[in-house]
């Protein structure tokens, strides 16, 4: 049996579920092997029961921060926060420190949920290594010294289908429809202000009111997985209008990189952005892009379009000379989903 389940026609959705497919992105007889012990991916080295809160000396915390407000009541995201800069690496000086507000945040995709929320559910239970919590601490060992900000979907339909319509426009199984003026990049920016604010750092972003002030040190990466890959290829769209707004261009300024790691999403096109205005407005604007993918998502023949779309939207960055770093991750194995999610260790 080989079903993508991220990628299936909604109509179909609850034949699937009643016949118990194991993830929220897709399915495969070796999948079911990684359920039993088999699987030949290294989990994360920290597998939580939950959120952790530590002493001092012990290794970073997660902080769960519910219900955050975003740029409209109506938004609202709950985050996962890894105070991943510690008092050492703030008292250090040099070329060698990294400045304390210094930010990475992630957008996960399908099934990944927080660690209590997935062992609860089946289809969940036998991604654990992937949940928020983990791939948090995953992602703090990648970027020492930053704060680790992991947005969870405001919806999760069905319990696996991750739905970012606060972010862009979404249909019920997070599929987008993107927009010049939706808003990604504002509310990211409310987010992360008002996560700042409740989870008390030092120098937060300051509230939005009229202008834009952003303290001189705040630098700002982005990473999307899979169905969270939707968020950054909105904020594309939306990248010129931002830049010219005089409220929301500091902000985005401070915008250094983008992680693209093998998006999906379950509509059938625009997987990537392919338009060559957009993607000269990314290039433009110095943003350093990095696209990284796996034979799961770009060599599927069930979906072809993906990969196609993959290579437009290599090849015209590298004309229009962005900064661009790309790479195919396990080529040489056989796609499975296993090593989808290793991408989240390998990039």
């Amino acid at each position: 049996m080989h079903l993508r389940l991220n990628y299936i026609n909604p109509v179909l959705a609850p034949m699937i579920t009643a016949r118990g497919v194991a993830t929220g992105f897709h399915c495969a007889a070796k999948a079911m092997s990684a359920a039993a012990g088999s699987s030949p991916f290294e989990p994360p080295e920290h597998c939580l029961p939950g959120v952790q809160e530590t002493r001092p000396g012990s290794p970073p915390r997660l902080r769960r921060l519910v219900d955050i407000p975003g740029c409209q009541p109506d938004r609202v995201n709950d985050l996962l926060l890894l105070s991943n800069v510690t008092s050492d690496s703030q008292g250090r000086c040099g070329s060698d420190a990294e400045d304390p507000s210094a930010h990475v945040v992630f957008f996960p995709g399908d099934i990944q949920n927080f660690q209590q929320e997935m062992s609860l559910q089946p289809e969940g239970a036998q991604w654990l290594s992937w949940s928020l919590e983990n791939v948090a601490l995953t992602l703090g060992r990648r970027f020492p010294d930053r704060h680790v900000w992991v947005i969870r979907a405001s919806r999760m339909y069905l319990h696996k289908f991750s739905c970012y319509h606060n972010f862009v426009e979404s249909n019920l199984f997070g599929a987008p429809e993107h927009s010049p003026d939706y808003g990604a990049f504002r509310h990211l920016r409310a987010l992360l202000s008002n996560g700042m604010e409740r989870a008390g750092l030092p120098n937060p972003l300051p509230p939005q009111r009229g202008g834009d002030t952003v303290a001189p040190g705040f630098s700002l990466a982005v990473v999307g997985f899979s169905k969270g890959c939707v968020v950054l290829n909105q904020m594309v769209y939306e990248l010129a209008r931002a830049r010219a707004d005089p409220e929301m261009g500091p902000f985005v300024e401070r915008l250094s990189d983008m992680y693209w790691l093998d998006g999906g999403h379950p509509g059938g096109s625009e997987t990537w952005v392919t338009d060559k205005r957009a993607l000269g407005e990314l290039a433009a604007s110095g943003v350093a892009v990095h696209a990284h993918v796996t034979p799961y998502e770009v060599c599927d023949p069930m979906r072809a379009w993906v990969g196609r779309e993959h290579g437009r939207f290599v090849k015209k960055l590298e004309d229009l000379g962005a900064r661009l770093s790309q790479k195919i991750h396990f080529e040489d194995e056989p796609a499975s989903i296993e090593n989808h999610f290793r991408i989240i260790q390998d990039f």
